[in-house]
This record gives structure tokens, sequence and C-alpha cells, in this order.
């Protein structure tokens, strides 16, 4: 689920979200959590049958299977193959035909194949080091009209992944709104929409909430 900026297979965190792969999907709360990041873009954007969409490090797919019923066609982009092996197994038993994963580090390169309707993330923008160089590439990627949904983490103090983690301490999302208005997004809208409770290395079970970002891309840019 957690799109990391290069893929390296000696890489400890990549490994172990490689290891987890097999029972991601087995977590209540990340079913939960996907669930409730599906609802709200939903009720945030209009979607309909002919947009075409790609999920930003979708790992196994939990929020592209909750969408696909409301969309043409969702491409599942990440960079762990173990990842999206899983995601392409899931593909194949439940028979969706609008479902296809993208094996693609899109923080390093460019992706050149496609441009879409709807881009959305869940949990990932944290872990990429070039915020405007990922959001620069997602409005390149969108269609004159697309959209781009983003859910993350509310500023927090680091406990969330503890010591050692290089990523963002979350986003204030009035800030991440300035920044995408600068790389040419437009009315952009957020609103809380779920509440991680995580035991973290106090040790402590603490709230941590997540934000619901939607921003359009203007009609008339190419």
């Amino acid at each position: 689920m957690f799109y990391l900026d290069t893929l390296n297979k000696e890489d400890p965190v990549m490994n172990e979200f490689d290891r987890k792969a097999a029972v991601w999907d087995q977590d209540p709360a990340r079913v939960e959590r996907a669930e409730a990041v599906a609802a709200g873009i939903i009720e945030m954007i209009p979607l309909t049958r002919t947009m075409t969409a790609m999920e930003f490090g979708a790992g196994t797919g939990m929020t592209s299977f909750l969408l696909k019923d409301h969309l043409a066609e969702i491409s599942l982009m990440d960079n762990s193959r173990v990842m999206l092996k899983v995601a392409d197994e899931k593909i194949r038993a439940s028979g969706s035909s609008n479902l296809r994963t993208v094996f693609h580090d899109l923080a390093g390169t460019h992706y050149n194949e496609a441009r879409f309707d709807l881009i959305f993330s869940q949990m990932v923008l944290h872990h990429i080091t070039d915020v405007e160089d990922i959001i620069s590439k997602f409005h390149s990627l969108l269609n004159p009209g697309g959209y781009l949904a983003i859910a993350d983490l509310y500023p927090e103090d680091g406990s969330f992944h503890g010591e050692g983690f290089d990523g963002h301490k979350g986003f204030d999302p009035e800030e991440l709104s300035v920044r995408l208005k600068r790389a040419g997004f437009e009315n952009t809208n957020y609103r809380k929409c779920y509440t991680i409770n995580k035991k973290t290395s106090e040790p402590v079970v603490k709230p941590f909430d997540l934000f619901l970002l939607v921003a359009g891309r203007q009609e008339n840019q190419p």
C-alpha cells in the first residue's frame, strides 16, 4: 500500500511491505480505512462509468476494488511487485474486467502510457520525498476536468511511524491545497475521513486523523 521512492530489494522497509502483502487485506482496520476513503471519494467526486482512474501506491488494490463499479477502468500503480501479484490474484479471482496492475515507480520516473480522469491515493503521499514533483506528475497525468483525491495524515508528532522514518509527519490540508493550486489545480476541498488508532512506541494507543482532499484539473488546460 505504501509507495516508496525507489524499488530496492535490499531495502528492509520495502521487504517488510513485501512480506506483509499476502496478509495485507486480513487487517480489519485496513479494510475499514479503505471503505472510509472510498466512500468519501464517491461522495465528494461525481464519478461516472465513463471515467478512467489510477490508484497511486495501490498495493493490493483494496480501495480500487471498492470503486471499480463506479468507474470504467482503474489502473493499480505500485512499485512493489509482491503487492501487485496479490492484486493480480484478486482480480483474477473476482473476474473483474476493468482493473489492471501497473508496475511503475512514478516518484522516480514519469509515466507516459495513459492519462486519467481520476487519480487517487491512500496513506501514500507522506512517504514521497519530493511532494511538488509528484503533484506535478499527477497534474500532467490527468485529463482536463479530471480529479485528484489524496487521503493522508493530518500533521502528527512523528510517533505514527516512530524513529528512523524519513518521510513527512502528515500534512496540513490547507497548506497542501496551496501547493496543489500552485501546480494548476483548482476547487480544492477536504474533510476528515477516518481515524487510525495505533499503538506507538510509548507504548500507548493514539488516534491519528486522516483527511481526504479533492482537487480538480481545469477544463481549459491542455
